[in-house]
């Protein structure tokens, strides 16, 4: 089994909170290691993000000119998803993590 570290998403959340940031290719197994939500605005936001259809970050506040990071170790299976969104789209996600086929 081949281990490959990976971006998982990297770009600007959209304001719907449900959007597909990444779903586990057919045949792999998923480990999410780390997420960072940068916000770029002269003002707070809020973000969601959910693995595998539970939230981990339900409206969380981001203040103005803020990095938030998440060290994590989360296992996502074939076609699990992660999905997110945010008050605005100045609020960027950086999703990495190593799948396993």
């Amino acid at each position: 089994m081949a281990n490959t570290p990976k971006a998982l998403f990297r770009g600007a959340a959209t304001t719907t909170v449900g959007t597909v940031l990444y779903t586990t290719p057919a045949s792999t197994t998923t480990v999410v290691t780390n997420i960072v939500v940068a916000n770029t605005a002269a003002s707070a936001g809020t973000y969601t993000i959910a693995l595998a259809g539970v939230t981990m970050c339900p409206t969380v506040t981001i203040p103005a000119y803020a990095v938030v990071t998440l060290d994590m170790r989360q296992v996502l299976a074939t076609t699990q998803t992660i999905t997110g969104g945010a008050s605005s789209a100045s609020i960027n996600f950086h999703i990495s993590g190593m799948e396993s086929a």
